[in-house]
């Protein structure tokens, strides 16, 4: 029988600079102001409403929203990247090992999750660095996972813990709005700066005995499930531009929801052991207030099911993997 696996501790991490949305409203006014003029102001009026409908108070970036807006290269962008993912990584991963109260001699495997930027070597040999970790320690870097990047690191950390019979440290860290293309004047990007934050998140997952010693003891980690919706790359990704990294995500993602998440609920919880009518929790990513409904709606919750995920919404915008 396989060991039991799960969670120690968890830890975020921000970076300093806040962006209210109503400030990013008016950059984005002001910024794509004659980018719509074919189609009339009331086109760009209807786009800037998507501001006051997302559902996001404010976020916190890796620059200031007047660096951020410059024209930038993709290396002065990735350097920028590079030094934030490293800072808010080791924070995020510091936290979550003093929090679960292990031995870092102990540590079996580090799983680092990130997509808006690039490290070769990967920033998880960094991390083993400023973290003080074993340097024999596993290291599993995951990129171009974007949003599913923390689920599927979560996935990763409890086959190794199962596997190594020892802790493991999953982090996602994500640096979006440094991704932002200047030159880059379509509907996506608009919406883009409406929705996306920057952050790191980070948990440690165990077997036992640690998990079983833990006080409080963390949900456990049953099994991993993922699906691959057939043609499914344009719905979300990267085009490369040399600017960078050039955002790609359909309008469609709502409506994606509605099709599949009943379906994948149920598959997911057979997959665990679970009565699908048993599930009470749900961790949901807060990709937008429209995503969010979708869920609300296709799995007829109550809307105190997903508060939580709303509110990190409201107070940090969509990190992308992080979140």
């Amino acid at each position: 029988m396989s060991a039991r696996v799960g969670v120690l501790s968890v830890a975020t991490a921000s970076p300093e600079h806040r962006l209210p949305q109503a400030e990013a409203k008016r950059f984005a006014a002001s910024f794509f102001a004659d980018d719509f003029s074919h189609s009339g102001s009331q086109e760009l009026e209807r786009l800037l409403a998507s501001y006051d409908n997302a559902g996001v108070a404010e976020r916190q970036t890796g620059r200031p929203l007047a660096w951020i807006g410059q024209p930038r290269s993709f290396p002065e962008k990735n350097a920028a990247y590079l030094e934030q993912a490293e800072l808010l990584s080791t924070r995020a991963g510091a936290a979550a090992l003093a929090r679960a109260g292990i031995d870092r001699s102990e540590l079996g495997a580090v799983v680092f999750a990130s997509s808006t930027g690039l490290s070769t070597p990967s920033l998880d040999g960094r991390l083993l660095q400023t973290l003080d970790l074993p340097r024999t320690c596993m290291r599993v870097p995951m990129w171009g996972l974007g949003c599913a990047g923390g689920g599927a690191g979560l996935a990763r950390g409890l086959a190794l813990a199962r596997g190594l019979n020892a802790p493991v440290l999953v982090i996602a860290c994500e640096l979006c709005s440094l991704t932002f293309v200047h030159g880059d004047r379509r509907k996506a990007n608009l919406i883009a700066v409406a929705l996306f934050g920057d952050g790191a998140a980070a948990a440690v997952v165990a077997p036992e005995p640690w998990w079983r010693a833990a006080d409080p003891q963390g949900p456990e980690l049953l099994a991993p499930y993922s699906r691959l919706l057939d043609a499914s790359e344009h719905v979300m990704g990267w085009d490369l531009e040399p600017e960078g990294l050039r955002v790609r995500f359909a309008p469609t993602i709502p409506g994606i929801v509605t099709e599949v998440a009943r379906d994948m609920l149920e598959e997911a919880a057979v997959c665990s052991g679970l009565d699908p009518d048993e599930v009470r929790h749900l961790v949901v990513h807060p990709g937008g207030r429209k995503v969010l409904d979708a869920y609300e709606h296709t799995l007829g919750l109550e809307p105190e099911r997903l508060r939580h995920a709303r509110e990190v919404l409201r107070d940090h915008g969509n990190m992308s993997s992080p979140t």
